[in-house]
């Protein structure tokens, strides 16, 4: 097998060493039969040419990470052997990113990018100004998923429906303090927002809006809910999937896992 990491149309990740990684929805123990869908399987038969006692890296969200043993072909079916488990489950920080759906292009980017920077829950917001209204739920669980395999995550993360802003405020849940990307620039720069505001207790979410920004209306609803944690992303105004990536990394590195030696 190649020895660089490689990632075909179908998501499938292929680590240093020659392991492939995948997501499957079955469970995961000892001596447990895994059957691999069509795509999966076309791409160890046919692409990677594997065969019998070849070994996979599988994980399901919930059973942590589990080396598997090729056990039976067939034209385009392959079924594995889970032989050991490799990697315990391990949980990603309790972080939501909620955004205004964009462009194709860059939602997918979002999605992949934030499922590497550790979110737990995807959820689309429709405001005023949101340009994309329709969202391909499908589509971003399946740049999720690529990403979880890319990066080494035993979990991916949850894809919620659209819904919004106002609904969104309306049901948020008040232990978990939203971070407002407030494009408007008089909010606390947002390194100095999180270290004041880490280790309350509090769950946590980031809130970046559409190409045009919040409207005026919105960005006071935003403001004056009592969860709301208003930020400043510095002096240059950037793209929406641009703050919301940087949104991210910072959260990590003052409040998230980040601060964990590996």
């Amino acid at each position: 097998m190649n020895r660089n990491k490689e990632r075909d149309a179908n998501g499938i990740v292929e680590e240093p060493g020659g392991k492939v990684r995948l997501f499957v929805e079955a469970p995961l123990a000892p001596m447990a039969k895994v059957v691999l869908t069509d795509s999966q399987s076309h791409y160890l038969l046919r692409v990677m040419r594997a065969g019998v006692g070849d070994h996979v890296l599988l994980f399901n969200g919930n059973e942590g990470e589990w080396r598997a043993e090729i056990a039976e072909t067939k034209k385009h079916a392959a079924a594995l052997l889970c032989r050991a488990q490799t990697m315990a489950q391990v949980d990603v920080p309790d972080l939501w990113l909620i955004f205004a759906p964009i462009k194709k292009t860059p939602a997918d980017y979002v999605a992949q990018k934030a499922t590497e920077l550790g979110v737990r829950v995807l959820q689309p917001v429709l405001t005023r100004r949101t340009i994309a209204r329709r969202v391909n739920t499908d589509r971003l669980r399946a740049n999720a998923i690529e990403a979880a395999e890319q990066s080494g995550r035993v979990s991916v993360p949850e894809i919620r429906e659209p819904m919004s802003l106002d609904m969104l405020l309306r049901s948020w849940p008040e232990d978990r303090r939203l971070v407002f990307c407030d494009e408007a620039g008089d909010a606390e720069p947002i390194a100095q927002a999180l270290a004041n505001a880490k280790g309350d207790g509090h769950a946590w979410a980031v809130l970046t809006g559409p190409e045009g920004g919040f409207d005026r209306e919105e960005r006071a609803l935003v403001r004056a809910t009592p969860f709301v944690v208003p930020v400043g992303l510095g002096p240059r105004i950037m793209r929406a999937d641009t703050a919301a990536l940087a949104a991210l990394a910072l959260w990590q590195a003052i409040v998230g896992d980040w601060r964990r030696a590996l």
